[in-house]
């Protein structure tokens, strides 16, 4: 934990300092900084303040409705959550098992999205952070710096994302909110066409992916801020194959503590109520999940391209694999947790998806026309599938009129609440602690969120009542007063 109190004992003696919005990251967050008249900061959170209520949204609806209906959550991963509500349905329809052209669709479907996010991360997002220096002039920390300073880089990454949206749009029919996925199956044929001009990209996407992986390599090793900024010990949950082979699209639970021991493992995804619960917290509207067997203050967790090749025992390519490998290495062989790491870890699983499109192009299954399959009708479903940020579960149960009557979504950026909140407090401590704060220093705590590549639309579906803080203003900004509602609906004037 921090060196500093998490839980200001008398707020309004203190200077507040806001960050909002926190920038280049999906969706709309801010980070509050209280400090005392030294300079000392006694209290940092990082606060979701949009709400999206996606949950509430589609119960009542078709339960055929909800693969197309949750895309939009979100513009940069809406196939994500496409397949894990794809993969819930099927659960409905008693689609255990997907005919081989289906699941392979949606693998080479799910792979594209992963190019296409994390190219959109690290080299629109991410890179200007890395490349000009977490403090440099903040006109210049964005893509049209990239541009300027690195066309060439900028080049890549820019076709990177766009053969990552074509794959989407060869399966689904858009780039973004495509529709494809459909319970027990897919919709619609792979064109040889289609496959042939997929194929004809690939192999120069592998090369430049790999180029990619040494460029976050090299950034990660040369940088001497990587071993201490937001370096903290935490625990790990991810999706693994039966083998322990990371596996993105399907598999079983694994969670890994801090030391890289098993907390659980080979856990039915079916079953993550029994592992996993969620806190709601007053002052934002994101949850906190937490591992039950560990509780609310030691149990929380990562999950994204950090904790995958932390829980995972191998890539099953083996050019990303043997990257997975000096990762770990560069980790004296344990678990790597260094923040920055993320931009790293991310790099590796592109070219792993680069690698497994490859594959599965060259599958003749891919062009199958046997496409959907069903069983024993069910009214509840679960649907998890590793999104590029992370872990993503949707959990519905149905009526007997095939209606929606509850939706639960974990989101890979609720699972890292609470880490990214301990990435805030521990930058605030390192570099914040007692300075004259400049936007430069500012730019830290942002470094920190983005290098989760959060996104805030996604993570705001709380049930029941929700938090909500309301602050009355002066001209001059100073705080006339302050109501808060709690979760429990107590009203109080937020010094409670």
């Amino acid at each position: 934990m921090s060196p500093f109190l998490e839980t200001a004992a008398n707020p309004r003696s203190l200077r507040r300092v806001v960050i909002e919005p926190v920038t280049r990251v999906e969706g709309h967050g801010k980070v509050t900084l209280l400090l005392d008249d030294e300079g000392r900061v006694r209290q940092a959170r990082l606060h979701i303040v949009e709400f999206r209520g996606f949950e509430k949204f589609i119960q009542g609806r078709p339960y055929w409705e909800v693969p197309v209906l949750v895309q939009r959550l979100c513009g940069i991963c809406p196939v994500s959550h496409h397949l894990a509500a794809g993969k819930a349905v099927d659960m409905l329809v008693g689609a255990r098992r997907l005919t081989p052209t289906a699941e392979k669709l949606r693998r080479l479907l799910h792979a594209g999205q992963i190019v296409q996010s994390h190219a959109l991360h690290f080299f629109h997002l991410a890179s200007p952070d890395l490349l000009f220096g977490f403090d440099s002039e903040r006109d210049r920390r964005n893509i049209v710096g990239v541009i300027g300073a690195e066309p060439e880089l900028a080049r890549k990454g820019v076709l990177l994302r766009k053969y990552g949206q074509e794959v989407i749009r060869h399966i689904t029919g858009k780039r973004v909110h495509g529709k494809a996925v459909v319970p027990g199956g897919m919709n619609k044929e792979l064109t040889q066409s289609a496959r042939d001009e997929m194929r004809r990209g690939i192999g120069e996407i592998i090369g430049w992916s790999r180029e990619a992986v040494a460029i976050g390599r090299r950034l990660f090793e040369s940088s001497e801020q990587s071993a201490q900024f937001a370096v903290f010990p935490s625990n790990y949950m991810g999706l693994v194959a039966p083998n322990g082979e990371s596996d993105l699209y399907d598999g079983v639970l694994r969670a890994k503590d801090a030391a890289g021991k098993i907390i659980f493992d080979q856990v039915d995804y079916t079953k993550y109520n029994r592992f996993l619960r969620e806190e709601v917290k007053p002052w934002t509207y994101m949850k906190f999940p937490f591992i039950v067997s560990l509780g609310e203050e030691e149990g929380w967790y990562r999950v994204g391209p950090l904790a995958r090749l932390n829980v995972a025992d191998r890539l099953g390519t083996p050019l990303a694999e043997a990257e997975r490998q000096a990762f770990r290495a560069a980790a004296g062989g344990g678990m790597q947790h260094a923040t920055l790491a993320y931009h790293w870890a991310r790099l590796i699983e592109m070219l792993h998806a680069a690698e497994r499109i490859e594959r599965l192009l060259d599958d003749p299954d891919i062009l199958g026309a046997d496409l959907v399959t069903s069983g024993e009708r069910a009214f509840e479903g679960v649907g998890v599938v590793e999104a590029p940020r992370g872990t993503l579960f949707h959990h519905y149960k149905v009526d007997e009129n095939d209606l929606v009557v509850r939706a639960n979504l974990i989101v890979s950026t609720t699972h890292n609440n609470q880490a990214m909140n301990e990435s805030v407090r521990s930058v605030a401590a390192r570099y914040l602690d007692g300075k004259e704060l400049t936007e430069g220093l500012l730019n830290h705590i942002e470094v920190a969120i983005r290098a989760y590549d959060p996104c805030l639309s996604c993570a705001t579906h709380a049930l029941g009542r929700m938090p909500l803080q309301v602050e009355l203003v002066d001209a001059g900004g100073s705080v006339i007063s302050r109501m808060v509602k709690g979760s429990d609906g107590r009203v109080t004037d937020g010094e409670g």
